[in-house]
C-alpha cells in the first residue's frame, strides 16, 4: 500500500464486500468520482452504489502525485466541490490539503464505505436483454464480476502506471539521477545538487522554485516558452468576505469573480488574440527583465492555444530574479555524462534531471467495451454532451475544462447523470443510449495543440457540430446549457423488461480526423506544438 505524505487524513479501505449488483457502479475515488457518486445519491435516495479504485489508497492525481511544490494550478474555489466549500486559507492549494479535503468529502457524504479500493475495471460487457453491464474486475482477492445498471467513469483520462516517455538520447550515459514528476522517490535528496527540469508546463513551473529552495541551481529547460501568469496565494478578497459571509457566499462570490476573469481572458484570446498576448505578457515584464521574458516567455503561439500555468505568489519569478534558477530555451540533442547536451552544443550540468515532458492520456481508466457482443469502437463514437458516448447505453463519463478548472464542469455533468438515472428510475426505463443524427462534422473532444493531446486523440471519441454534441470550452454556456437540458433529446429508451429489443445505431464519426493545425502566432503564422504537463486537477 502507499503511504499517505505525513500531515494526511487517514486513508480509508472499504471492509464491506463488494456486491455483486449495484445500480449505479462509479468507478474512480477522486475528484470526479466523489462528486459525481454525491450528486447521483443526492437524486436519487436510496439507490444502491459503489465506487472502484484501482489504486490502493483514494484521491487520485492528489495522492498518486508526490513531486516538490505539488499544487492546483487553477483556484479552489472552482476546482472545489459546489456542494462543499474551500475553507483553506490558500486559494492555490498545496496537492496535501486538496487530498485531505476529497477524503474528508467523502467521509462526510458518507460515500467512504461505499469506495472499494484495489479493485480496477477491466471491461464491461452490455447485455441488452438483461438490461445490465457485466463488469470485470481485478480484485486483491483476483478477477470477479459485478453487475451494474449503469456505470459512470471518474477516472480521468490519463495513464496512472505509465508515464510519457519522451525517447531522449544518452539517458544511460547520465552520471546522475534521472526522475519522472509521475513517480516521484521518496528517497530523492537534492539539497545542495544541480538540477534540471525538462519542460514548461504546470508541473515544471511549480517544480523548479520547489526544489531551487535546497538545491544548489536549478534550470528548467524548455523547447518552447509557455504563457504564465502570476496571482496571489491567498486571496485577499476572499480573505475580506469571509469576516462577514458564510462559506457559502464566500464561495459563490469568488467564483463569480474567478470565472469572470477566466472568461474575459479567454474570450479576448480567442477575438482578440494580440490584446490577450499583451496583458500576459505586460504583467510578467512586471516581475523580470524584458530580455528574459523576450527570449524565454514569450511563446510562439497566443495565450490559450495551451494552457496558461498559473505562478502562485510569484514563486518561480522569485527563483530567477535571486539567482536560485534559470531558464533555458533550446532543442534537446541527448544527454552525456554530465548533464543535457543542446542542438546548438551547450551543456547544461546537472546531478538530477526531472523530465516534466508530459502525461500519457488514457481512455476511461483503458476499460474496454462491448454491447450485446460487439466491441465499441471509441474513434467512431460521437460524445453526447462531451458525457455519454452515442450506440453505448447506460455510461456516462466525466470530461472537463482544457481552460478553467475540472471540478465546473465535472460537477455538471454530474448532476446531469443523476438526473438522467432519476429519470429512468421514475419511468420505469431500462437503457439510455444517445443516437447520433446523420450528417454531422466530427471534431477532437480534446481541442488542444500540446503533444500530449495530439499524440494520442486520435483514438479518442469525437464531438459534432451541434447540440447537443458539442462540447463548449466554455462555463457560462455549459451552465446555460446543462440547466436547460432536456434528457430526451437524441436520446432512445427502452422500458424496464424489455426483450429482443435491438439499439439503434444511429451516425458514426470517422476514424481519423484532418491532421490539427498547429497553434499561430500572434502574427497568423504558424506555432510550435509543444509538450506539456497536464493540469493536476483531477
Amino acid at each position: 500500500m502507499t503511504a499517505a505524505p505525513e500531515g494526511h487524513a487517514p486513508q480509508h479501505s472499504a471492509s464491506a464486500e463488494l456486491p455483486d449488483r449495484v445500480d449505479v457502479l462509479v468507478v474512480g475515488a477522486g475528484l470526479s468520482g466523489i462528486g459525481a457518486a454525491h450528486r447521483i445519491r443526492e437524486a436519487n435516495p436510496g439507490i444502491a452504489l459503489a465506487i472502484l479504485e484501482a489504486r490502493e489508497v483514494t484521491g487520485g492525481t492528489w495522492d498518486l502525485f508526490r513531486y516538490p511544490g505539488v499544487r492546483s494550478d487553477s483556484d479552489m474555489f472552482t476546482l472545489s466541490f459546489p456542494f462543499r466549500p474551500w475553507e483553506g486559507r490558500k486559494a492555490i492549494a498545496d496537492g496535501g490539503d486538496i487530498l485531505d479535503y476529497i477524503r474528508e468529502t467523502a467521509r462526510e457524504s458518507g460515500l467512504e464505505e461505499l469506495i472499494h479500493t484495489g479493485h480496477r475495471a477491466v471491461a464491461a460487457s452490455w447485455s441488452s436483454d438483461d438490461q445490465e453491464w457485466t463488469v470485470e474486475v481485478d480484485s486483491p482477492a483476483g478477477r470477479r464480476q459485478v453487475r451494474a445498471g449503469f456505470i459512470h467513469l471518474g477516472s480521468g483520462y490519463y495513464n496512472y502506471e505509465q508515464a510519457h516517455d519522451a525517447g531522449f538520447e544518452g539517458v544511460e550515459d547520465f552520471r546522475g539521477r534521472v526522475i519522472h514528476p509521475q513517480f516521484w522517490p521518496e528517497d530523492l535528496e537534492h539539497a545542495g545538487k544541480r538540477v534540471v527540469v525538462i519542460g514548461s508546463g504546470a508541473t515544471a513551473v511549480t517544480v523548479v522554485p520547489a526544489m531551487a529552495e535546497a538545491a544548489a541551481h536549478v534550470t528548467m529547460l524548455q523547447r518552447t516558452p509557455s504563457y504564465v501568469f502570476g496571482q496571489p496565494g491567498v486571496d485577499p478578497f476572499v480573505q475580506a468576505l469571509r469576516k462577514r459571509l458564510s462559506p457559502q457566499a464566500v464561495q459563490k462570490a469568488a467564483r463569480v469573480k474567478n470565472l469572470g476573469m477566466q472568461y474575459f481572458l479567454y474570450e479576448l484570446s480567442r477575438w482578440r488574440p494580440k490584446a490577450a498576448n499583451k496583458i500576459a505578457l505586460t504583467e510578467l515584464r512586471r516581475h523580470l527583465p524584458k530580455d528574459v521574458v523576450d527570449e524565454h516567455f514569450t511563446p510562439p503561439y497566443n495565450v490559450w492555444d495551451q494552457r496558461l500555468c498559473a505562478v502562485p505568489d510569484g514563486d518561480l519569478y522569485t527563483a530567477i530574479r535571486t539567482g536560485r534558477a534559470d531558464v533555458v530555451t533550446g532543442h534537446i540533442d541527448r544527454f552525456v555524462p554530465e548533464g543535457v547536451r543542446l542542438t546548438d552544443g551547450r551543456v547544461v550540468e546537472a546531478d538530477i534531471v526531472v523530465t516534466a515532458t508530459g502525461l500519457l492520456l488514457k481512455l476511461l481508466g483503458g476499460m474496454e467495451f462491448t454491447v450485446d457482443g460487439e466491441a465499441v469502437q471509441m474513434e467512431r463514437a460521437f460524445a453526447y454532451r462531451g458525457l455519454m458516448l452515442a450506440g453505448v447505453p447506460n455510461v456516462s463519463m466525466t470530461v472537463g475544462y482544457v481552460n478553467a478548472s475540472w471540478t465546473l464542469r465535472a460537477d455538471l455533468v454530474s448532476r446531469y447523470v443523476a438526473s438522467l438515472i432519476a429519470h429512468m428510475r421514475d419511468r420505469g426505463l431500462g437503457a439510455a443510449v444517445p443516437v447520433a443524427p446523420d450528417g454531422m462534422t466530427a471534431g477532437p473532444i480534446l481541442d488542444l495543440t500540446a503533444g500530449y493531446v495530439q499524440r494520442v486523440v486520435a483514438a479518442f471519441p469525437k464531438v459534432g457540430d451541434r447540440a447537443p454534441w458539442t462540447m463548449p470550452q466554455n462555463y457560462v454556456k455549459d451552465k446555460i446549457a446543462f440547466a436547460r437540458a432536456d434528457v430526451t433529446t437524441d436520446m432512445h429508451f427502452l422500458p424496464v423488461g424489455a426483450k429482443g429489443a435491438s439499439l439503434p445505431q444511429g451516425a458514426q464519426a470517422p476514424a481519423e480526423l484532418p491532421l490539427p493545425g498547429t497553434s499561430s502566432n500572434a502574427d497568423g503564422s504558424p506555432g510550435d506544438v509543444r509538450d506539456e504537463t497536464l493540469e493536476v486537477a483531477r
